[in-house]
């Protein structure tokens, strides 16, 4: 029986050129932490080595814990004080990121659609931002919190993609076995291989033509596709 359906959120549910998108992100957070005295080819430098590390995490730590021990190893202890301005950051000004994503139209279609076949919605975006980066972004294409059953983010989170774990801690958070999951994703390597690698039915989103090994939809098929899914599962 399908129970559960996993998005991710970048370049799948939020549409952008990540490249752009990341470019913009630290350059709004370059400005803001600027005035705190903070360099900022030395702070992109100190974000991508924690970033890094949330990748590798082994699962003894959360990824918040992870990243705020590279931090403080860089810049000492005493910059943790400093985390609350970061915090607000991804409530506020993280907001102007939307410059540099673009619309989805199916995004609410697609979310009603689920919740009138009773299947959870689960939020699986790579756990290296905090929840309010995640919800933030969510409000770019129209959607909250409370449209999902679960959101990863490095809070909670102690995996990162692309290791199958962080997939697997989503099931048994979530009570759910592989076969019971589908999940959508526009990266073959970060999305579907580990996904797939551990029994989930997996789906690469993408606009064109793919000679991917794996299914290929776009986002206006979806909703199809999930019709056929619960079809089969159920």
């Amino acid at each position: 029986m399908l129970k559960a359906i996993l998005f991710d959120l970048d370049g799948t549910l939020l549409p952008m050129n990540e490249e752009e998108f990341t470019k913009g992100y630290f350059k709004l957070l370059c400005k803001k932490m600027a005035n705190y005295g903070y360099n900022p080819d030395d702070l992109v430098k100190a974000v991508w080595a924690g970033t890094k590390e949330m990748i590798k995490n082994d699962g003894k730590n959360t990824n918040e814990e992870v990243f705020w021990k590279v931090f403080s190893t860089i810049y000492g202890e005493e910059k943790l004080k400093d985390k609350n301005l970061i915090d607000t950051f991804y409530l506020n000004d993280f907001k102007d990121t939307i410059a540099f994503c673009k619309q989805n139209i199916y995004a609410r279609q697609i979310i009603d659609f689920i919740k009138n076949k009773g299947v959870k919605i689960i939020l699986a975006s790579n756990p290296v931002f905090p929840r309010d980066g995640m919800i933030t972004r969510l409000g770019f294409i129209g959607l909250n919190e409370d449209d999902f059953d679960y959101i990863t983010s490095y809070e909670t989170s102690r995996y990162a993609k692309p290791n199958p774990l962080y997939f697997k801690e989503i099931l048994e958070v979530n009570n759910l076995n592989p076969e019971e999951v589908i999940m959508f994703g526009n990266s073959e390597n970060e999305d579907c291989e580990p996904a797939s690698s551990i029994g989930i039915k997996t789906y690469l989103v993408k606009e064109d033509d793919s000679n991917s090994k794996f299914p290929t939809v776009s986002i206006k098929d979806i909703c199809n596709v999930i019709e056929k899914n619960v079809e089969e599962k159920n």
